[in-house]
């Protein structure tokens, strides 16, 4: 348990029955007339749904307690994801829908941030931006280029990113895994 007034970015919340809650937000607000509250935004960790949320200040809310580890992509079995411990060399298999996005940018040996509550995965999390290899996109067309052109592109990984025409085959780039920008070149 903790009060309204230790709440924090990132601390997670135990509300609704159980439903766990990420704070994304908080304010304290004490108006001139009547009691302070505090003013939060809240993301549900497994669908992602936010929320805003009014909490009367000094109020006891239960938090949860998430294991967060760094944890190596090791293989595909069927549809579960396979990642080992790095301390231990535990394995532990991931259901697809708690790697959700991630996924698209996962080869073996990647080291990704596991979150789990009570034995249960709750998401895979990625560093912002990775480093792959395009495996396949047309070559760049020249001609009327007054604003900066892109083409599709597919990774390594099988998922497909729209890059610069002068992108090529077979080069490594820098992508942004929160929105599958492209980021730039990687120099060799």
């Amino acid at each position: 348990m903790a009060s309204t007034n230790d709440l924090k970015n990132g601390l997670v919340l135990k509300l609704d029955g159980g439903q766990l809650w990420s704070v994304v937000e908080f304010q304290h607000v004490k108006p001139g007339k009547g009691p302070a509250f505090v003013r939060t935004k809240l993301k549900n960790v497994l669908s992602g749904k936010v929320v805003d949320k009014t909490f009367n200040a000094g109020v006891k809310v239960e938090t949860a307690t998430i294991d967060k580890r760094d944890m190596q992509f090791s293989y595909m079995d069927g549809e579960y994801f396979v990642f080992m411990d790095m301390e231990t060399y535990d394995q532990l298999m991931v259901d697809r829908k708690a790697v959700a996005d991630a996924a698209n940018f996962l080869i073996e040996g990647f080291t990704a941030n596991v979150a789990q509550h009570e034995g249960e995965v709750l998401f895979v999390e990625l560093p912002a931006a990775v480093e792959l290899v395009v495996q396949e996109t047309e070559p760049g067309v020249q001609g009327d280029r007054s604003t900066g052109g892109t083409k599709p592109a597919t990774l390594e990984t099988g998922h497909q990113i729209q890059v610069p025409l002068f992108i090529t085959t077979g080069e490594k780039i820098k992508v942004d895994t929160r929105t599958s920008d492209y980021l730039g070149r990687v120099n060799s």
